[in-house]
């Protein structure tokens, strides 16, 4: 078998499509198709039956997919090995990046390594942080940038921490945010577990939902035009006028805050590429970029 097989393999095995497998992996249905039929003949396995439900992988197609996995991985890892050899900060650095982070912080981070390091290039993957942490932990990425308190036993670096605020177009009393018009956006668990565990302890009533949006720069335009309140991490806020903020607090008066983490693996650290990075993000002030 031939490393396009296991990606292959690989691919199919997440996406159970043959076409969105031939979209993703930029050949045509009938070249993978008699790929796949290659493999089979090889092998002499059943991998994959096609039906209504779409693909379907046999008991013997469901141990190649997870070798195809593996071999992908320890694929990965010998190339980005043997060019550490050259003790070269070049190669693909892959990163796992919150969608927040990806937007307004990530950009002018990339290109002030890029100018110290011409030679990299990078690999990145944006989502909520529970999605990234998962793919800093089956190290499908190098380095993570997460939102929250997640529970990671390896190496990670503070990159800073932000208060939880109240934000509206005009003054509100916090003693009557059950009454209020409350505005949403979807998140990641954990924030939206801190701000619910902050109003059970204040409230009896649950918030009165005006509204749920996609992002958190929607919510914050709806709250511009005075639609409702919304609470956010400070850093959404910054730089927009006109809107009152309050910082909120739990019941022994601490500031209610979220923090932003660097995450990867120790191991990951003899790659060239990898502790460049780590060192220079370090340095920086991320907050500031």
């Amino acid at each position: 078998m031939e490393d396009r097989d296991w990606m292959i393999l690989h691919t199919l095995y997440k996406e159970k499509s043959i076409t969105k497998t031939a979209q993703r992996l930029f050949i045509s249905q009938p070249t993978l198709t008699k790929r796949l039929q290659q493999i089979e003949k090889e092998l002499e396995v059943k991998i994959v039956d096609r039906g209504f439900k779409g693909v379907q992988f046999t008991p013997e197609g469901e141990y190649l997919a997870k070798c195809a996995e593996d071999m992908l991985h320890r694929l990965r890892v010998i190339k980005e090995n043997l060019k550490n050899f050259h003790h070269q900060v070049a190669r693909t650095l892959r990163l796992g990046v919150s969608n927040f982070i990806s937007k307004y912080k990530l950009p002018a981070l990339l290109k002030y390594f890029k100018d110290q390091y011409p030679q990299v290039e990078f690999q990145v993957k944006t989502g909520y942080s529970r999605d990234i942490f998962a793919l800093l932990y089956s190290q499908e990425v190098h380095v993570a940038f997460i939102r929250g308190e997640y529970n990671w036993p390896d190496q990670k670096h503070l990159l800073f921490e932000e208060n939880i605020c109240v934000a509206s177009k005009q003054e509100v009393d916090l003693e009557q945010l059950p009454q209020l018009p409350r505005i949403d956006y979807k998140t990641d668990v954990l924030y939206r577990q801190l701000v619910d565990n902050w109003w059970a302890e204040r409230y009896i009533h649950p918030p009165y939902i005006a509204m749920v949006v996609d992002q958190g720069d929607t919510c914050k335009e709806m709250v511009a035009n005075g639609l409702g309140y919304a609470i956010m991490p400070s850093l959404f806020l910054e730089n927009v006028k006109g809107l009152h903020k309050i910082c909120l607090t739990d019941k022994k008066g601490r500031p209610l805050t979220q923090k932003t983490w660097m995450m990867y693996h120790q191991d990951s650290l003899t790659l060239n590429v990898v502790n460049a990075f780590v060192d220079v993000v370090k340095q920086l002030d991320i907050y500031s970029l």
